[in-house]
């Protein structure tokens, strides 16, 4: 059951009944109405006297409501909104347009901060329309129900060779120094095209590689090409599920001498900074498209995108900036990262 607020003719069926020395349990009992709800009710509103007047307790109420809830600091029509707008159709989440606006040093947009939270219930309070429908789909997901999980296939035993993900050095799991990857395939309308999606722990610099299927012979040609593109002290361990893509993964390591670790089925947690860079990717490369009709030149687009948006962990550095410092402290020169 919801509560309802007392409505003006209800506060004069108590103005009446107080007046006639009804019991507040026979009040509520007339009215439908919990006995807290009376007794609340003429303890908040009555007058010093101890008598419970309609006006009076109507103005009470008013007062309270324009105290309790302050304008909305998000309104269709405002600067700041015009600016979270802005922000937002440059696909940024709420949370990195909030940290972004707390660090403006715009003396005209210092006051411009608003949580995430006011960004969220800004968007979804709008009408429904052609504006809220835009702005739904900008955020990262872009669904107001999850899809449930289908029954999924056990795949352990299939890849020759594979290193657990338990036998990596502790050095990945601490993100102190770069060369540390996570990797998987996002895969195109019936699984027939994919990209390769490979993200450094320690910066999150994210590299796309364009495949020609999602077979092994192909993830060994994308992911060794976009390896290679780095530094060599960039080039330390990959991390990656039990994909049947990855059963060549031997070949992988001889081409670009990065050791290759497997994570333990049905576990997408420990590739955690993948996953999530995969939410971002989709917002260019959505589901249910044909993927192979994209160049490599528009995958390196689209991670340079990615690669310059702000991120909270690093107080709101991009990953490009991340990656020239910790290759940097390595002794290789930020202009060596393509």
């Amino acid at each position: 059951m919801s509560y309802s607020e007392l409505s003006i003719e209800e506060r004069a069926t108590i103005q009446v009944s107080h007046a006639q020395g009804m019991s507040m349990r026979q009040v509520a009992r007339m009215m439908g109405r919990a006995p807290s709800t009376i007794s609340r009710e003429i303890r908040r509103n009555q007058q010093p006297d101890g008598r419970y007047c309609v006006p009076h307790a109507q103005h009470l109420r008013h007062e309270r409501r324009a105290t309790c809830r302050p304008r909305r600091k998000l309104l269709p029509g405002g600067e700041r909104f015009a600016l979270v707008l802005y922000l937002l159709r440059q696909r940024l989440s709420p949370e990195q347009i909030a940290g972004k606006l707390r660090h403006m040093t715009i003396p005209s947009l210092r006051d411009a901060y608003v949580c995430r939270e006011t960004i969220y219930d800004a968007i979804h309070a709008l009408p429904v329309g052609e504006l809220r429908k835009e702005l739904i789909h900008c955020l990262r997901q872009g669904k107001s129900t999850r899809k449930p999980r289908r029954g999924q296939v056990d795949r352990r035993g299939q890849i020759p060779e594979m290193v657990s993900i338990h036998l990596r050095p502790p050095e990945v799991g601490k993100r102190e120094m770069p060369g540390h990857w996570e990797g998987d395939l996002i895969k195109g309308k019936a699984n027939a095209s994919a990209v390769g999606t490979l993200v450094e722990l320690s910066s999150g610099y994210l590299i796309l590689a364009k495949m020609h299927d999602a077979t092994a012979t192909s993830a060994v040609e994308g992911f060794s090409a976009a390896l290679n593109r780095m530094p060599l002290a960039a080039r330390k361990s990959l991390t990656y599920d039990q994909g049947r893509e990855m059963a060549k993964h031997a070949e992988i390591t001889q081409h670009t001498g990065v050791a290759i670790y497997f994570c333990d089925p049905h576990s997408p947690w420990q590739r955690g900074s993948n996953e999530n860079i995969n939410g971002l990717i989709r917002q260019y490369l959505p589901k249910g498209t044909d993927l192979s009709v994209h160049s490599q030149e528009e995958l390196d687009a689209i991670a340079l995108e990615l690669n310059m948006r702000p991120r909270k962990r690093f107080d709101f550095k991009c990953p490009i900036e991340m990656m020239e410092e910790l290759m940097a402290k390595c002794h290789e020169g930020p202009s060596s990262i393509q």
